[in-house]
């Protein structure tokens, strides 16, 4: 995510472009296009490199991690209950322990969040509604994000749009973690909200100018310090979204596919399984001006 503080040697130099968060894959009869997402954004985010719109006018199917033009509200808070609430009377404060409990209590009062509303949310859900909070307070919102942004635009130029999975194989994936991963994860997203903007507005300079190295060093290593969270939410889903990809190419339809920049860098990152299997991509540059 990014405000566009500029990193030193990220400017590009003229004529050349700059790298993009995206790669192709060309196959024999179509391309495939693998677009690292950043799921919220800020009005001041966009434009977009244009590298990302020309992919998006070049191919005719949509995929994302989940079709939001499936999404009903209602089901969704339903499926939300169901799994991230906590039955039978317990609480947040019980699954924390007290020590933990009160870490948790004391970072959320350095940033003024009212704490006591998640005393029935599970660990990961409790975790995520922090997170929303905190981006809405600094602009960020789903609706500039990159998902939401293509697609609107395939809606209203009646291009498809598919899903690698469910809003509810999302969350149970989130819900299956080990109740010591569902604590590290609130710990560590409630002590990352202490300097949410100045480590997003880095974070989104770096998705836009494609900075691989910046991205790797500084998300995935984070990511990896906790082995069953890494293994379930990137890896295992990586290694299922390559097999659907590698049985795209030689379609006649061109593919614009919509994943989270994490699911695309490091050695578990899609780019990197689909070349274990031969399948060559190229990142893509912004063109130059």
């Amino acid at each position: 995510m990014i405000c566009l503080i500029m990193a030193p040697g990220r400017v590009a130099t003229q004529g050349t472009g700059h790298l993009v968060s995206m790669w192709q894959i060309n196959g024999a009869s179509n391309r495939i296009y693998l677009l690292g997402s950043v799921h919220v954004l800020r009005q001041q985010d966009h434009p977009i490199p244009t590298a990302l719109e020309k992919a998006y006018e070049d191919a005719e199917i949509l995929i994302m991690e989940v079709d939001l033009d499936d999404l009903d509200p209602i089901e969704m808070a339903g499926i939300v209950n169901e799994l991230g609430v906590i039955k039978d009377g317990g609480t947040l404060r019980e699954i924390m322990g007290p020590s933990l409990y009160d870490e948790a209590a004391d970072y959320a009062a350095q940033l003024d969040i009212p704490f006591l509303m998640l005393a029935q949310t599970e660990p990961w859900l409790a975790a995520i509604t922090i997170e929303q909070m905190m981006l809405l307070r600094i602009g960020f919102s789903p609706e500039y994000g990159i998902e939401f942004y293509f697609s609107a635009k395939a809606g209203e130029d009646h291009k498809e749009v598919l899903g690698l999975e469910t809003l509810r194989e999302q969350l149970e994936l989130l819900d299956k973690l080990s109740l010591p991963v569902q604590r590290s994860l609130l710990i560590q997203t409630l002590r990352e909200s202490l300097n949410i903007e100045e480590n997003l507005d880095l974070l989104i300079d770096a998705w836009r100018y494609g900075d691989i190295g910046f991205l790797e060093e500084n998300l995935l290593v984070e990511m990896q310090r906790y082995p069953e969270l890494y293994r379930t939410l990137v890896v295992d889903r990586n290694e299922a979204w390559v097999e659907r990809i590698r049985n795209l190419i030689g379609e006649k339809d061109d593919y614009l596919i919509i994943v989270g920049t994490l699911h695309l860098v490091g050695d578990d990152g899609v780019p990197a399984l689909l070349s274990e299997i031969g399948i060559t991509t190229d990142q893509l540059r912004e063109p130059g001006s």
